[in-house]
Protein backbone atom coordinates (compact mmCIF):
# COMPACT_ATOMS: atom_id res chain seq x y z
CA UNK A 1 0.00 0.00 0.00
CA UNK A 2 1.38 3.58 -0.61
CA UNK A 3 2.06 6.10 2.08
CA UNK A 4 1.57 9.48 0.79
CA UNK A 5 3.87 11.94 2.94
CA UNK A 6 3.26 15.78 2.79
CA UNK A 7 6.72 16.64 3.84
CA UNK A 8 6.82 20.56 2.54
CA UNK A 9 6.64 22.14 6.10
CA UNK A 10 9.05 25.20 6.91
CA UNK A 11 9.19 24.30 10.95
CA UNK A 12 9.24 27.90 11.51
CA UNK A 13 8.91 27.52 15.40
CA UNK A 14 11.66 24.90 15.67
CA UNK A 15 14.19 27.04 13.67
CA UNK A 16 17.55 28.41 15.30
CA UNK A 17 18.65 31.28 13.81
CA UNK A 18 18.83 30.89 9.94
CA UNK A 19 18.91 27.32 9.62
CA UNK A 20 16.64 26.34 6.25
CA UNK A 21 16.17 23.04 7.16
CA UNK A 22 12.65 21.91 6.22
CA UNK A 23 10.94 20.33 9.51
CA UNK A 24 10.44 16.91 8.51
CA UNK A 25 14.42 16.84 7.75
CA UNK A 26 14.66 18.11 10.99
CA UNK A 27 16.71 14.86 13.39
CA UNK A 28 15.73 12.81 16.18
CA UNK A 29 18.82 10.89 17.11
CA UNK A 30 21.01 10.98 14.22
CA UNK A 31 17.63 10.40 11.56
CA UNK A 32 15.20 13.14 10.35
CA UNK A 33 11.98 12.83 12.04
CA UNK A 34 10.38 11.37 8.25
CA UNK A 35 13.10 8.62 8.07
CA UNK A 36 11.45 7.23 11.84
CA UNK A 37 7.80 7.85 10.14
CA UNK A 38 8.79 6.01 6.99
CA UNK A 39 10.44 3.19 8.79
CA UNK A 40 7.33 3.57 10.98
CA UNK A 41 5.12 2.36 8.09
CA UNK A 42 7.93 -0.64 6.51
CA UNK A 43 7.36 -2.39 9.73
CA UNK A 44 3.66 -2.40 8.34
CA UNK A 45 5.28 -3.51 5.16
CA UNK A 46 4.02 -0.56 3.37
CA UNK A 47 7.75 0.46 1.49
CA UNK A 48 6.42 2.68 -1.52
CA UNK A 49 6.17 6.29 -0.45
CA UNK A 50 5.28 9.32 -1.88
CA UNK A 51 7.06 12.36 -1.28
CA UNK A 52 4.81 15.71 -1.79
CA UNK A 53 7.76 18.61 -1.76
CA UNK A 54 7.65 21.76 -1.11
CA UNK A 55 9.64 24.00 0.89
CA UNK A 56 13.41 22.31 1.22
CA UNK A 57 12.63 19.93 -1.17
CA UNK A 58 16.23 19.85 -2.07
CA UNK A 59 17.42 18.63 1.85
CA UNK A 60 14.93 15.78 1.02
CA UNK A 61 16.46 14.85 -2.38
CA UNK A 62 20.00 15.11 -1.59
CA UNK A 63 19.67 12.75 1.85
CA UNK A 64 18.31 9.67 0.14
CA UNK A 65 20.34 10.39 -3.40
CA UNK A 66 23.60 10.05 -0.29
CA UNK A 67 21.92 7.91 1.59
CA UNK A 68 24.09 6.34 4.27
CA UNK A 69 23.07 3.16 5.32
CA UNK A 70 26.07 2.59 7.65
CA UNK A 71 24.67 5.32 10.28
CA UNK A 72 22.33 3.22 11.15
CA UNK A 73 22.83 -0.47 10.59
CA UNK A 74 26.26 -2.83 11.56
CA UNK A 75 28.44 -3.51 8.72
CA UNK A 76 31.67 -5.22 7.92
CA UNK A 77 34.93 -3.30 6.84
CA UNK A 78 37.62 -5.38 5.16
CA UNK A 79 39.99 -4.51 1.92
CA UNK A 80 42.02 -1.67 3.98
CA UNK A 81 38.32 0.45 3.88
CA UNK A 82 37.68 -0.08 0.06
CA UNK A 83 34.61 -2.92 1.21
CA UNK A 84 31.93 -2.16 2.96
CA UNK A 85 29.38 -5.66 3.92
CA UNK A 86 25.91 -4.68 5.16
CA UNK A 87 24.62 -6.81 7.95
CA UNK A 88 21.41 -4.94 7.88
CA UNK A 89 19.62 -2.54 5.48
CA UNK A 90 17.08 0.32 5.88
CA UNK A 91 15.77 0.74 2.70
CA UNK A 92 17.10 -1.41 0.26
CA UNK A 93 13.58 -2.28 -0.54
CA UNK A 94 11.87 1.32 -0.27
CA UNK A 95 10.34 3.01 -3.65
CA UNK A 96 10.30 6.72 -2.59
CA UNK A 97 8.63 8.31 -5.70
CA UNK A 98 9.82 12.46 -5.25
CA UNK A 99 7.13 15.71 -6.39
CA UNK A 100 7.41 19.16 -5.85
CA UNK A 101 3.77 19.94 -4.90
CA UNK A 102 4.47 23.78 -4.74
CA UNK A 103 5.75 25.61 -1.73
CA UNK A 104 2.75 26.73 -0.20
CA UNK A 105 -0.05 24.70 -1.55
CA UNK A 106 -2.53 23.62 0.74
CA UNK A 107 -2.58 19.81 1.47
CA UNK A 108 -5.49 18.33 0.22
CA UNK A 109 -3.83 20.49 -3.18
CA UNK A 110 -0.88 18.38 -2.58
CA UNK A 111 -2.99 15.32 -2.30
CA UNK A 112 -4.62 16.01 -5.91
CA UNK A 113 -1.38 17.01 -7.75
CA UNK A 114 0.07 13.27 -6.65
CA UNK A 115 -2.82 10.93 -7.66
CA UNK A 116 -1.23 9.58 -10.52
CA UNK A 117 1.28 8.09 -8.40
CA UNK A 118 -1.04 5.74 -6.65
CA UNK A 119 -2.02 3.76 -9.72
CA UNK A 120 -5.10 1.68 -9.05
CA UNK A 121 -4.39 0.62 -5.76
CA UNK A 122 -8.11 0.98 -3.70
CA UNK A 123 -6.35 2.36 -0.87
CA UNK A 124 -3.50 4.30 0.55
CA UNK A 125 -2.15 5.47 3.67
CA UNK A 126 -0.93 9.48 4.26
CA UNK A 127 0.59 11.41 7.07
CA UNK A 128 1.35 14.89 7.92
CA UNK A 129 5.64 14.10 8.34
CA UNK A 130 5.99 15.51 11.61
CA UNK A 131 4.09 12.65 14.20
CA UNK A 132 5.22 9.97 15.94
CA UNK A 133 3.01 7.04 17.09
CA UNK A 134 3.09 3.65 18.00
CA UNK A 135 -0.75 2.75 16.67
CA UNK A 136 -1.01 -0.78 15.10
CA UNK A 137 -1.09 0.64 11.66
CA UNK A 138 -2.14 -2.57 10.02
CA UNK A 139 -5.47 -3.05 12.42
CA UNK A 140 -6.33 0.88 11.33
CA UNK A 141 -6.49 -0.30 7.60
CA UNK A 142 -8.38 -3.73 8.48
CA UNK A 143 -11.05 -1.02 10.30
CA UNK A 144 -11.20 1.31 7.04
CA UNK A 145 -11.54 -2.15 4.60
CA UNK A 146 -14.56 -3.39 6.92
CA UNK A 147 -16.42 -0.27 6.19
CA UNK A 148 -17.98 1.96 3.61
CA UNK A 149 -16.27 4.79 4.67
CA UNK A 150 -14.01 6.75 2.20
CA UNK A 151 -11.20 7.36 5.15
CA UNK A 152 -10.08 7.47 8.74
CA UNK A 153 -7.45 9.36 10.99
CA UNK A 154 -6.79 8.96 14.18
CA UNK A 155 -8.27 10.87 16.86
CA UNK A 156 -5.87 11.46 19.76
CA UNK A 157 -6.72 13.41 23.10
CA UNK A 158 -5.24 16.81 23.20
CA UNK A 159 -1.77 17.14 24.53
CA UNK A 160 -1.60 18.06 28.08
CA UNK A 161 0.48 21.06 28.01
CA UNK A 162 -2.84 23.27 28.38
CA UNK A 163 -5.02 23.79 30.94
CA UNK A 164 -8.30 24.58 30.41
CA UNK A 165 -9.97 27.31 33.07
CA UNK A 166 -13.42 26.52 34.26
CA UNK A 167 -15.28 29.55 35.58
CA UNK A 168 -18.80 30.47 37.11
CA UNK A 169 -21.11 32.79 35.92
CA UNK A 170 -19.36 35.66 37.14
CA UNK A 171 -16.02 35.32 35.89
CA UNK A 172 -14.24 33.99 38.62
CA UNK A 173 -11.82 31.14 38.38
CA UNK A 174 -13.15 27.98 40.05
CA UNK A 175 -10.83 25.28 38.75
CA UNK A 176 -8.29 23.78 36.27
CA UNK A 177 -8.69 20.79 34.12
CA UNK A 178 -6.02 19.65 31.90
CA UNK A 179 -6.83 19.38 28.28
CA UNK A 180 -6.18 16.00 27.86
CA UNK A 181 -8.79 14.99 30.25
CA UNK A 182 -11.34 16.87 28.94
CA UNK A 183 -13.74 14.19 26.56
CA UNK A 184 -12.06 15.54 23.63
CA UNK A 185 -10.37 14.14 20.24
CA UNK A 186 -8.59 15.50 17.56
CA UNK A 187 -6.76 15.18 14.18
CA UNK A 188 -3.48 12.89 15.06
CA UNK A 189 -2.43 13.21 11.51
CA UNK A 190 -2.32 9.26 11.05
CA UNK A 191 -4.95 8.82 7.32
CA UNK A 192 -5.72 5.67 5.82
CA UNK A 193 -7.78 6.63 2.26
CA UNK A 194 -9.75 4.96 -0.08
CA UNK A 195 -9.24 6.58 -3.80
CA UNK A 196 -12.80 7.71 -3.43
CA UNK A 197 -11.58 10.79 -0.82
CA UNK A 198 -10.85 12.05 -4.15
CA UNK A 199 -14.51 12.63 -4.62
CA UNK A 200 -14.77 14.96 -1.72
CA UNK A 201 -11.72 17.09 -2.70
CA UNK A 202 -11.95 20.36 -5.04
CA UNK A 203 -9.12 22.52 -6.69
CA UNK A 204 -6.90 24.44 -3.91
CA UNK A 205 -8.56 22.48 -0.82
CA UNK A 206 -7.26 21.48 2.56
CA UNK A 207 -7.47 18.22 2.99
CA UNK A 208 -8.92 18.29 6.77
CA UNK A 209 -11.43 21.35 6.66
CA UNK A 210 -12.79 20.30 3.13
CA UNK A 211 -12.31 17.02 1.50
CA UNK A 212 -12.73 15.35 5.75
CA UNK A 213 -15.33 17.23 6.44
CA UNK A 214 -17.63 16.72 3.48
CA UNK A 215 -16.85 13.03 4.20
CA UNK A 216 -17.67 13.54 7.67
CA UNK A 217 -20.97 15.09 7.01
CA UNK A 218 -22.07 12.29 5.11
CA UNK A 219 -20.81 9.61 7.61
CA UNK A 220 -18.18 8.30 5.87
CA UNK A 221 -15.36 9.65 7.73
CA UNK A 222 -14.15 7.17 10.41
CA UNK A 223 -11.96 9.26 13.53
CA UNK A 224 -10.62 5.96 15.53
CA UNK A 225 -9.70 6.28 18.91
CA UNK A 226 -6.02 6.34 20.30
CA UNK A 227 -4.14 6.36 23.58
CA UNK A 228 -1.10 4.81 22.86
CA UNK A 229 1.61 6.75 22.11
CA UNK A 230 1.62 10.01 19.87
CA UNK A 231 4.01 12.81 19.78
CA UNK A 232 3.82 15.65 17.31
CA UNK A 233 7.14 17.36 16.48
CA UNK A 234 6.20 21.23 16.00
CA UNK A 235 8.33 22.95 18.51
CA UNK A 236 11.59 23.13 20.02
CA UNK A 237 10.38 21.86 23.38
CA UNK A 238 8.25 18.53 21.58
CA UNK A 239 11.42 18.01 19.51
CA UNK A 240 13.46 17.83 22.74
CA UNK A 241 11.49 15.46 23.98
CA UNK A 242 11.32 13.30 21.29
CA UNK A 243 15.33 13.57 21.27
CA UNK A 244 15.48 12.83 25.18
CA UNK A 245 13.39 9.44 24.66
CA UNK A 246 15.42 8.74 22.11
CA UNK A 247 18.69 9.26 23.97
CA UNK A 248 17.24 7.10 26.61
CA UNK A 249 16.62 4.20 24.70
CA UNK A 250 13.09 4.27 25.09
CA UNK A 251 11.60 5.18 21.84
CA UNK A 252 7.81 4.00 21.78
CA UNK A 253 7.50 4.74 17.77
CA UNK A 254 10.25 2.37 16.96
CA UNK A 255 8.08 -0.71 16.40
CA UNK A 256 10.52 -2.23 13.96
CA UNK A 257 13.36 -2.18 17.24
CA UNK A 258 11.42 -4.73 19.42
CA UNK A 259 9.05 -6.47 17.20
CA UNK A 260 8.99 -8.75 13.96
CA UNK A 261 8.16 -7.40 11.13
CA UNK A 262 3.68 -7.34 10.64
CA UNK A 263 3.66 -9.46 7.35
CA UNK A 264 1.57 -8.08 4.52
CA UNK A 265 -1.90 -9.82 3.37
CA UNK A 266 -1.20 -11.42 0.08
CA UNK A 267 -4.34 -11.33 -1.73
CA UNK A 268 -5.55 -15.57 -2.74
CA UNK A 269 -4.39 -16.34 -6.54
CA UNK A 270 -7.14 -15.24 -9.20
CA UNK A 271 -8.83 -18.50 -11.15
CA UNK A 272 -8.86 -17.50 -14.96
CA UNK A 273 -10.53 -19.69 -16.86
CA UNK A 274 -8.82 -20.97 -20.59
CA UNK A 275 -10.54 -22.27 -23.18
Amino acid sequence: MKVVLFCGGMGMRMRVGDDPCPKPMMTVGDRPVLWHIMRYYAHFGHTEFVLCLGYGAQYVKDYFLHYEETASNDFVLSGGGRDVELLSSDISDWRITFVDTGLTTEIGERLRRVRRHLGDDEMFLAHYGDVLTDAPMDQLVARLAASDAVGSLLAIRPPGSFHVVLTDDDDRASGFRSAEDLPLRVNGGFFVFRQSIFDYLEEGDDLVTHACARAARDGRLLAIPYDGFWRPMDTLKERASLESLYASGESPWALWRREPPVPVPVPAPRLVATT
